[in-house]
């Protein structure tokens, strides 16, 4: 469990929209630790060897709920998170069952992002990570992909932001976003 003072804030929302970004404002503007998703299931890619990719983090980031719980990853980075009495963000939310058991723990705030398709994939190759050099439709694939899932244990983007308790559309200019981080870090505060 969290302390009452700690702020637990997990991150959603489409691929390329903002997530990393959000995550940067945080970090940078207001101290809060950071928590990946990403990086974690990375770690565990590496030492098995295989090549990192978005079909390799799927299949890793399933089968480690399919074997231990639908909330594992998330429940993993919390853990963390908890321990550092700090205020903290797990970046890439994409479970029902992740959202369920992290609101069950303390003072945890979902958020979400998204943006027009054709602006996020033109973010996305201008990031260049090992999982974006891809072409629009294999992107669009990807996400579909993700998007809805009757499967507990697999990505469900839709129903995790249907969850968000503030939902940021980033269609525009980073400041906007900001603006939005803002009012969001005040609705918690009051």
């Amino acid at each position: 469990m969290t302390n009452k003072a700690q702020i637990v804030i997990g991150i959603t929302g489409t691929l390329g929209a903002g997530k990393g970004t959000i995550v940067d404002y945080l970090v940078r503007e207001k101290a809060f630790l950071h928590y990946s998703v990403r990086s974690f299931l990375i770690e565990i890619i590496e030492a098995n060897g295989q090549a990192v990719n978005r079909d390799s983090m799927t299949l890793t980031a399933n089968a480690l709920r399919a074997e231990h719980s639908p909330s594992y990853i998330t429940d993993q980075l919390y853990l963390r998170a908890a321990k550092s009495g700090k205020n903290c963000v797990i970046e890439s939310i994409r479970t029902p069952g992740e959202i369920k058991s992290l609101r069950s723990k303390g003072q945890f705030y979902l958020w979400a992002v998204d943006a027009d398709p054709k602006v996020r994939y033109e973010r996305i190759k201008l990031r260049q990570s090992e999982t974006d050099a891809v072409s629009f439709e294999t992107f669009r694939s990807n996400e579909a992909r993700e998007m809805h899932s009757d499967d507990p244990n697999k990505q469900n983007l839709q129903a995790c932001i249907e969850q968000a308790d503030e939902v940021f559309e980033n269609n525009g200019d980073i400041e906007k976003l900001y603006q939005q981080v803002e009012k969001a870090l005040k609705n918690i505060r009051e």
